[in-house]
């Protein structure tokens, strides 16, 4: 059988046609079809002998061109292998929204086969596969339903990720939870028939600076006794999302084979209700030493995360990260596409923040106000986990992490949303992946292998 050809994909630049310097056949349909270079639109050039010479590919006006305009092309053409020409700008980030832009999701039925990017031309091949490799791993396991990954699958999958990169891995699970004292890990997940556990993954040498992820791991939120309604249900399987991306940069650092030992802690629950549900009004002591009192079982993140912070804080690393889908409050403030950053290091969030906007992966760095600190007062405990007043819910939950944070160097958290309601250039509506290429690209800068 005869190898398939390739597909030239042509980018031209919106207005810029003729500078394009199209073959003149393919300029002159072009123009007949009324194709200007509009972002998004896709047309087909016939060959003299009306066979499929290319297709042109608009990307738009440079002002506010996404950097990996590339992915809609990716997302709205068929099967076949494609090769990327014209005016395509940086060729790893072109690379990368192609693919990223062919991602699809088909485990459970039979899906349209995704067009392939024929080789990397001028891009960095390596670079391509573990970043688009990263993402689509935090894609699928954010899209798996929760009956295929509650906290057992969870761990197995989190085992083999860890066999394939030799990665040391420990978990501690059920009640060993409340001897190695990680109380308020045991407490959200010990309603479930499927014991909580914190997983522990380090990677690398010993001698080289310590940068520890930590992932918020609930495998589905009900809300626990504070229940969610339906609707708030619905998409509940995502509130893995955090230590999903985190297992995605770790997939990154490992094969860039960057200078850090890596940790990567991921504490796995289900918020789930039953006779050993905790409750509203429950008193919980963290590993920390803090009380908190429980004014919402749906606050349960910041809780897991707490225990695993204080964890990480102990072994005093130089660069402390953590990725939670923590609030719908940070949603309310910068919506689903832009995850609010919180950091004790202007350096780090202004760096974040720029690696994020040149490779199509935006934070916003939001202020750690310390006034905020008295919504989250209890007059019987250290703290509460819930906000008084309802004003400020991403803030006061970051502000209620950093009180687990003492030791760390530098510390930065990433209230993530983990889900695309709708489609975007580079990422298809479902799970997605946050703040991978952000975090990656300043590590890389500060850590190279």
């Amino acid at each position: 059988m005869a190898k398939a050809s390739i597909i030239p994909l042509i980018c031209v630049e919106e207005g810029a046609l003729v500078a394009a310097d199209l073959p003149a056949m393919h300029g002159a349909w072009a123009a007949a079809n009324g194709f200007t270079g509009q972002r998004g639109r896709l047309l087909a050039v016939p060959a003299a002998d009306g066979s499929l010479a290319a297709y042109l590919f608009g990307i738009g006006k440079q002002a506010n061109r996404p950097a990996l305009v590339t992915g809609l092309a990716g997302a709205a053409l068929g099967p076949g292998r494609y090769r990327l020409e014209g005016a395509y700008g940086d060729p790893t980030l072109a690379a990368i929204g192609f693919r990223l832009g062919a991602y699809r999701y088909d485990r459970y039925r039979e899906g349209k086969p995704a067009p392939v990017l024929a080789g990397p031309g001028r891009a960095d091949a390596a670079e391509v596969d573990r970043l688009v490799e990263a993402a689509a791993l935090a894609r699928d396991l954010i899209n798996t339903p929760p009956n295929d990954l509650g906290p057992d699958a969870f761990e197995a999958e989190i085992r083999a990720f860890a066999a394939t990169r030799k990665m040391k891995i420990k978990i501690i699970a059920g009640d060993e939870l409340l001897r190695a004292n990680f109380p308020m890990i045991h407490a959200v997940g010990r309603a479930s028939i499927q014991a909580p556990r914190l997983v522990d993954l380090t990677w690398g040498n010993a001698r080289d600076p310590k940068v520890t992820l930590v992932g918020k791991g609930v495998t589905f939120d009900t809300g626990g006794l504070d229940i969610k309604n339906p609707a708030g249900m619905l998409i509940m399987k995502k509130d893995m999302g955090g230590a999903a991306n985190v297992l995605g940069l770790a997939h990154a650092i490992v094969s860039a084979k960057l200078r850090v030992r890596l940790r990567v802690l991921i504490p796995v629950v289900e918020n789930a209700i039953a006779g050993a549900a905790f409750r509203p009004g429950d008193i919980l002591k963290s590993r920390k030493g803090i009380t908190v009192e429980i004014g919402n079982t749906d606050a349960e993140g910041r809780l897991i995360l707490a225990d695993a912070l204080a964890l990480a804080d102990e072994e005093h690393p130089d660069l402390l990260i953590d990725l939670a889908t923590l609030t719908g409050a940070a949603r309310v403030a910068l919506g689903p596409d832009l995850p609010p950053l919180y950091s004790n290091d202007d350096t780090l969030a202004r760096d974040l923040m720029d690696q994020g906007a040149a490779a199509d992966d935006p934070l916003w760095q939001m202020p750690l106000w310390a006034p905020y600190d008295a919504m989250m007062s209890s007059k019987i405990a250290d703290v509460n986990n819930a906000a008084s007043g309802g004003f400020a819910g991403s803030v006061t939950a970051a502000l209620f992490l950093r009180r687990f944070v003492s030791e760390a160097t530098t510390w930065a958290h990433l209230d993530i949303y983990g889900w695309a309601p709708e489609a975007r250039p580079g990422r298809s509506q479902g799970g997605t992946d946050q703040g991978i290429r952000a975090i990656y690209g300043v590590l890389k800068q500060r850590y190279p292998g």
